[in-house]
Formats: C-alpha cells, sequence, structure tokens
C-alpha cells in the first residue's frame, strides 16, 4: 500500500513571494524615482500631480485600486516570506509561531488595505 502525502501550502507562499519579488523589481525603483524624486522635484509632472484630488481620484477607479492593492499585498507576502526564511539564517528555526507571525502579518495587512481601498468608494 502506497502512503497518502500530506498535501503541502509551500506553494501559494511561494507563488506570492515570485510574485512580489517580480512586482518589486520592475516597479520599486520606478516608484521610488516617481514619488521620491520626479514628483517632488517636478522633473516630469506638473507640481500638483501627487495633489490630493489627484491622488484621490487614482485610488478611487478600479485599475487605481487594483494597481496599490498589488503592490501593498503582494510587497508584504514577498516581506513576510523573506523574513520567515531569513530566521533560519539567523539561526531562530522558526516553527509553525513563527509562520503565523510572518504570513499573519501578511494576511492581515492584505486585508487592511483591501478594506481602505474598498472605504474609499467609487
Amino acid at each position: 500500500m502506497k502512503a497518502i502525502e500530506k498535501r503541502s501550502n509551500a506553494p501559494i507562499f511561494w507563488a506570492l513571494f515570485g510574485a512580489g519579488g517580480m512586482l518589486a523589481a520592475l516597479l520599486g525603483p520606478a516608484l521610488v524615482f516617481l514619488t521620491g524624486i520626479a514628483l517632488p522635484l517636478e522633473l516630469i509632472f506638473p507640481p500638483d500631480a501627487l495633489s490630493w484630488p489627484h491622488a484621490l481620484a487614482f485610488a478611487r477607479h478600479w485599475a487605481g485600486k487594483a494597481f496599490l492593492f498589488a503592490v501593498i499585498a503582494l510587497f508584504l507576502w514577498h516581506a513576510a516570506h523573506r523574513i520567515f526564511h531569513s530566521l533560519h539564517d539567523l539561526g531562530a528555526h522558526a516553527g509553525i509561531g513563527a509562520k503565523l507571525v510572518c504570513y499573519g502579518f501578511a494576511a492581515a495587512g492584505s486585508l487592511l488595505a483591501a478594506g481602505a481601498l474598498l472605504s474609499l468608494g467609487f
């Protein structure tokens, strides 16, 4: 008789880690440049490009909500997975408690971001 193997939830976390890492690598530097350098110094956009009415209009649009949620949630999941696996490098053999803290923080942050974005209306 062949023993039934236990199903793993690792592919879910690796997929979120990979998606967050790809997003961080491709969009992270561009976001830092735009929001930290180009917009404050008015290099590319007009001075009011990041004003409250424009930012709110972006966050209320469905595509803006999707973009903001993807950036926030996937960055959180990427960081949680990296921190969880870095605990082993630091000599702390992460168990179920560390997994709950790391991934629980990412899940709570994702839910908080979704709630905040949905509360803005359409």
